[in-house]
């Protein structure tokens, strides 16, 4: 099915130049000749992507761009500039265009901005979909992904979740271990049961016993009455062992007894105790090298990893962040809040020591300190902005702004100096139009060696 293209320009020449390129590349497109025409034709045609020039009579391109966010937000807008325009282009990226071109403009280049906008617009349904699929499953309600990297993650827990295996979940503090186990809970036979969470190195060395199995009245002073630990209150259910690379030694033993026989020893009590419990276990530590140091049981690291599951840090699965994102502004704001591209494309290539973590703990104070609902670059917190070119990609911009026009030309330049002033091969490395670079070189007067 041909994707639908609908063409708001005042000029019938450019108007019917546009038509029939992107004709040629196999798109449906109509075209309207004002900014009235196009917005009724609008709602007839829902098209995939709207182009529309900044400057006409009646109603402009920006009221156009504005009306069509409004009615569907979901629809990509690219506005069409006179030279010199940044100032307006800049104004419509603000108010949610996906891209813009200015004039005069080839139509490689015309091709290759609407190719991206309707391969950005298809990622974007495809990951509402996936999204969409996911939260039909109550285990995977708060787990956000479709990178490769996640969907191996969901396959493992969707085949181990209605079994009684013990899983140890490994991966860096912040990728989300506790809401693997809740999904492999939610997934269970289990489900109906208690899931019952621990942090193994939270509590005080003198209490984690206790506090794990229980005790009697009178085991020792301030027991004034018998307390069910962990194991108890999880019976029938789901115990989740966190941080469990910090188990105390002399505990380990307890443990593994508790996995081996299904029984526990409260605190002060000669009876053992029968339970019926399923733990999962994990650890932000490589517990193979604590099982050569000696400081882990070997027999108990394998009692607890019958199937083992690895969590990516959020940098190895980068195309998940903006699905992230747009997940934690649900969660946290009840406005439709928009990130520009430029804004996802810096949150994209920082390196997010803190993870998912860090990632809704940032996408949380942005939200509270916004000044509106479109978020640029400026909304971002200091520390990604100051990065260093190298490490990001980014550019360090100063505060009073910068001409952009100057930057395309340093751009450019560098391009240059880095393919040996080799024309060609510059424009390839900008992935532009040998025939555009050549014309920006010749508009910005760069003298070649």
């Amino acid at each position: 099915m041909k994707e639908k293209i609908l063409v708001i320009d005042d000029d019938p020449s450019l108007r019917r130049v546009m038509e029939y390129n992107l004709q040629q590349e196999g798109y449906d497109v109509s075209v309207a000749a004002s900014g009235e025409k196009g917005l009724g034709m609008f709602d007839q045609l829902m098209p995939a992507l709207v182009i529309t020039d900044m400057k006409m009579p009646g109603i402009d391109g920006l009221d156009v761009l504005r009306h069509i966010r409004q009615l569907s937000p979901e629809t990509l807008v690219i506005i069409i500039t006179a030279f010199g325009e940044v100032d307006r282009a800049v104004e419509a990226m603000k108010a949610g265009a996906y891209d813009y071109i200015q004039k005069p403009f080839s139509r490689d280049s015309l091709k290759l901005t609407v190719r991206k906008a309707l391969q950005y617009s298809g990622v974007i349904e495809e990951n509402r979909r996936l999204k969409s699929q996911l939260d039909q499953k109550a285990g995977f309600r708060n787990m956000v992904g479709t990178s490769n990297e996640m969907q191996k993650v969901f396959d493992v827990i969707n085949k181990v979740a209605d079994t009684d295996a013990a899983v140890l979940i490994t991966g860096e503090s912040g990728t989300g271990k506790e809401l693997v186990a809740r999904a492999i809970h939610a997934l269970s036979s289990r489900r109906n049961a208690p899931f019952v969470a621990i942090n193994c190195a939270a509590i005080p060395r003198e209490l984690i016993e206790s506090e794990l199995f229980g005790y009697t009245k009178g085991a020792f002073t301030g027991a004034l009455k018998d307390k069910a630990g962990k194991f108890q209150l999880a019976e029938g259910g789901t115990l989740f062992l966190d941080e469990i690379g910090e188990l105390l030694p002399e505990l380990q033993p307890k443990i593994l007894r508790a996995l081996q026989e299904k029984e526990i020893d409260p605190v002060g009590s000669n009876k053992p105790l029968k339970i019926d419990v399923r733990v999962l276990s994990a650890t932000n530590l490589d517990i193979r090298k604590a099982v050569t140091a000696g400081s882990f049981r070997e027999d108990l690291y394998y009692r607890l990893s019958v199937i083992e599951i690895h969590l990516p840090p959020l940098r190895e699965r980068r195309d998940d962040i903006a699905l992230l994102i747009r997940h934690f502004c649900e969660k946290h704001c009840r406005a439709e809040v928009q990130f520009s591209r430029d804004a996802l494309e810096v949150m994209r290539h920082y390196p997010w020591p803190g993870n998912i973590r860090e990632l809704e703990n940032t996408v949380e104070r942005i939200l509270i300190l916004r000044h509106s609902d479109s978020i640029g670059v400026s909304d971002l917190p200091e520390n990604m902005l100051q990065r260093k070119t190298g490490e990001n990609n980014m550019i360090n911009l100063p505060d009073e702004g910068y001409p952009l026009e100057d930057l395309e030309k340093k751009i450019i330049i560098q391009a240059l100096e880095k393919n040996s002033w080799n024309q060609a091969a510059a424009a390839r490395f900008l992935r532009i139009p040998r025939h555009v670079f050549i014309y920006r070189i010749e508009k910005y007067g760069i003298t070649l060696p």
